[in-house]
């Protein structure tokens, strides 16, 4: 549904190409956080708009949606969807609204602020894919920056939740099993700029372990702390927007080794607490063992990720991700080693490229590449651990027809009937 608000002139069209306003996403799962540092953002800038949306009563098909700025509240409109779900409102309103925005106020910088359920990386797809009356929403605006707030003090309970949105009353849609913490960590890890927003209740020394936690958690992004009861709104706009350190071409978490982004950083000296492990080996995992010790591994995590390949099933890159106690493995598709190589111009140069790099002439692409983060963890018995996982010498020799023998708890864990050979967009499960 388009908005029948006479701010919008049913002629407006694209603005000119050095006149486009730009876009600064907000998410954060801690609305009177992520509002706050709206409010400051409003405060810096009388011409910034602001776009939320309540998503409240979304089941039901309805939208609430609000547009305003520093001096007051431009629209506040409750829209009826074509079916309730959190990708329908996008497509349905969000970007209608930003586009109309666009069009109808050239001049105007635009602020979108993500309900709390909502990850990041949903909207950049939409915005990516999706067309607004035949127009590619980066041709009416920039998307300057992907910017996450989080709370200081919800923060580690947030990422330790075994909670299902579900349980909570919260979830997007009726088949949205998410769990807190996935969004929690999803919302973090996509940003390029995050906020950490208050001081621990447990004192000045909590509050930096929680920095030292972002920092590791997501190396790529910029990381802005605000503490105190006073907040300089201009420094905050000079920190948070303007910056452009948005990169569409990035990919997703789960794929960003694969496609030769860093994982994670390995600092096994504990920085405030904070142990952060990346371990890489060649040899494939042997499915027995490595399946005895997942709870093992993720004892003292609060976030793990990355892929692994398994000797029983070695054409399937499997993607590991774990958060709030729960460990989710899937298919990120096919490792290029087995791929035809009429298939290779299909993958993204990025993944030709760190597969060429890195090649091996036994193993080709294949190889495991996992980053660990948590609190007091020892990093040595974790990277023994995951070695004991690994094929010996014997089993190597043995070679691959004998490995796809082997007893594997993970059959049928990981289907590729079907899939594109190039795929590399699954979800865990």
């Amino acid at each position: 549904m388009m908005s029948t608000s006479p701010l919008a002139p049913a002629d407006a069209g694209a603005p000119a190409a050095g006149t486009r306003p730009s876009l600064t996403v907000l998410s954060g799962f801690w609305p009177a956080a992520t509002y706050a540092v709206a409010r400051a953002l409003l405060a810096a800038d009388p011409a910034l708009l602001l776009v939320r949306h309540d998503l409240a009563e979304v089941r039901e098909g309805t939208v609430h949606r609000v547009v305003r700025d520093a001096a007051g509240v431009w629209e506040d409109e409750r829209i009826t969807l074509a079916h309730g779900c959190v990708s329908c409102t996008l497509r349905e309103d969000v970007l209608p609204t930003l586009a109309r925005l666009a069009r109808a106020h050239p001049g105007r910088d635009l602020l979108l602020m993500l309900p709390e359920v909502v990850e990041p990386e949903a909207v950049a797809a939409a915005c990516a894919h999706c067309l607004v009356d035949g127009t590619s929403l980066a041709d009416l605006l920039r998307i300057d920056s992907y910017v996450t707030v989080v709370a200081a003090e919800h923060l580690l309970d947030g990422l330790a939740s075994t909670d299902e949105l579900r349980a909570l009353g919260i979830q997007a849609a009726d088949n949205d099993d998410r769990a807190l913490a996935d969004v929690v960590v999803r919302q973090i890890e996509y940003a390029d700029t995050l906020v950490l927003w208050g001081d621990s209740p447990e004192g000045a020394y909590d509050t930096s372990r929680l920095a030292v936690l972002l920092e590791r958690m997501t190396p790529w992004a910029t990381l802005v702390s605000v503490q105190g009861d006073h907040v300089d709104a201009g420094e905050l706009t000079r920190q948070l927007r303007g910056t452009g350190r948005h990169r569409p071409e990035t990919p997703g978490v789960l794929a960003r080794g694969l496609e030769g982004y860093s994982l994670g950083v390995h600092e096994p000296h504990p920085d405030c607490g904070v142990v952060s492990v990346v371990f890489r080996a060649r040899r494939p995992f042997h499915p027995g063992r490595l399946h005895n010790v997942l709870e093992e591994v993720n004892a003292e995590i609060i976030r793990s990720r990355g892929h692994l390949w398994l000797a029983s099933q070695p054409e399937t890159v499997v993607a590991w991700e774990f958060a709030g106690g729960g460990l989710g493995l899937g298919s990120l598709g096919r490792w290029l080693a087995v791929l035809p190589d009429q298939h290779w111009d299909h993958v993204s140069d990025h993944r030709r490229l760190a597969a060429a790099l890195d090649w091996d002439p036994y193993y080709g692409d294949r190889h495991q590449h996992l980053a660990f983060i948590g609190l007091d963890l020892d990093p040595a018995d974790l990277h023994r651990t995951l070695s004991r996982c690994l094929l010996t010498d014997a089993e190597l020799a043995d070679g691959e027809e004998t490995w796809r023998t082997y007893h594997d708890p993970f059959a049928g864990c990981f289907p590729l009937a079907g899939l594109d050979p190039t795929d590399t967009e699954g979800e865990p499960t």
